[in-house]
């Protein structure tokens, strides 16, 4: 069974999405906790997941799920909630994967090569496919994968991207998302696969396997993204993309007639997020895919699963989470993967039709 751990707070034809999504392209059950189960339109989220077969939603109150003691930091609470999903399914043999996506991911997962990674690794990568972006487009189905050298350089010499990295071609993370073994003692971070005590460690890759990333698909999306993020606490950012972090934050909390922020938010969407659809597409860039016509059938659980799941989740959601949070010890969750990672495990299935 292949289980994805994810802490959101979105509405709820996000949510339809975001799980219909998942579970048609290979994930199997999801651990979906509710950020802010207050919160107005989350009561109609928890109503909309209670009693589905595939899901386990948990609403995350400050008084009993967080026991009093909610962290304030929105990277530390989904750290948190992810090995808390681990340590649920750490003893439970057919648990085979689990991997912590956010709400606006899909793991593109395959059973073949899930079933064929090497005994002696206990974490696999999955590398983004970011959907490109465009100001009134939907849930778009071209998506950009990580460049190597000479694709980048083309597209800076252009005028495309500021500067001849992945870093800069990217709005949202390069690093991609990991999965790790339940039963293996490895922590989840935002995008590595780590020991107990912090160190990164070495993630199989195969091909057939990346992450969906519906960073900021359309405009409107992108503006209900940050003011929601605004609003979740503090969270990192890698360097190149804090200015911009911080100038939206700041928008969104000043008091501001509505057609003003309106009038803004829009114009830093066009400076910072809006993709040239037309020049990736006709130089051979993007992929396409589709996950929710993938159309694969998640595996149910049968009674002896779900009765001994249900005692998991039930003997281990009292008491304090704080135990639960993983760190890791090279210098935080916004680090960039390796040279290899980007330009050697690059997309095989060709960018160029």
């Amino acid at each position: 069974m292949f289980f994805t751990a994810s802490t959101i707070k979105d509405s709820a034809d996000n949510v339809a999405f975001f799980v219909a999504a998942n579970l048609a392209s290979g994930v199997d059950h999801m651990f979906v906790f509710l950020d802010a189960p207050k919160d107005p339109g989350q009561r109609e989220v928890a109503a909309s997941l209670a009693g589905h077969p595939h899901v386990t939603c948990l609403p995350t109150t400050r008084g009993g799920w967080w026991d009093g003691y909610r962290p304030a930091g929105l990277n530390v609470r989904q750290r948190t909630n992810a090995n808390w999903a681990r340590a649920v399914l750490e003893p439970l043999e057919w648990a085979q994967w689990l991997f912590h996506v956010d709400g606006d991911e899909v793991a593109r997962l395959d059973r073949d090569a899930l079933d064929a990674v090497p005994a002696a690794h206990d974490a696999v990568w999955l590398p983004p496919w970011e959907a490109v972006s465009t100001w009134d487009s939907t849930r778009p189905t071209r998506f950009k994968t990580l460049l190597d050298d000479p694709d980048l350089t083309l597209l800076h010499v252009l005028g495309r991207i500021e500067e001849p990295t992945n870093q800069a071609y990217f709005h949202g993370h390069v690093m991609g998302k990991s999965g790790v073994r339940p039963g293996s003692g490895l922590g989840l971070t935002l995008h590595d696969a780590v020991s107990p005590d912090g160190h990164k460690q070495e993630r199989h890759h195969d091909p057939r396997l990346s992450v969906l990333h519906y960073d900021a698909p359309s405009g409107e999306e992108f503006v209900r993204k940050w003011t929601a993020l605004a609003h979740a606490g503090p969270a990192r950012y890698r360097a190149s993309r804090a200015p911009s972090a911080q100038a939206l934050r700041t928008l969104v909390t000043r008091d501001l007639p509505d057609d003003v922020r309106a009038r803004y938010l829009r114009e830093i969407y066009e400076r910072t997020t809006q993709d040239d659809v037309a020049t990736l597409a006709e130089l051979g860039l993007l992929v396409e895919a589709d996950p929710v016509g993938r159309g694969l059938s998640p595996r149910p659980l049968d009674d002896a699963q779900r009765r001994a799941l249900a005692d998991r989740v039930a003997e281990l959601a009292e008491g304090p989470k704080a135990g639960y949070l993983v760190e890791d010890s090279r210098g935080g969750d916004a680090a960039r993967p390796s040279r290899k990672e980007q330009l050697g495990r690059l997309n095989p299935l060709g960018r160029r039709g």
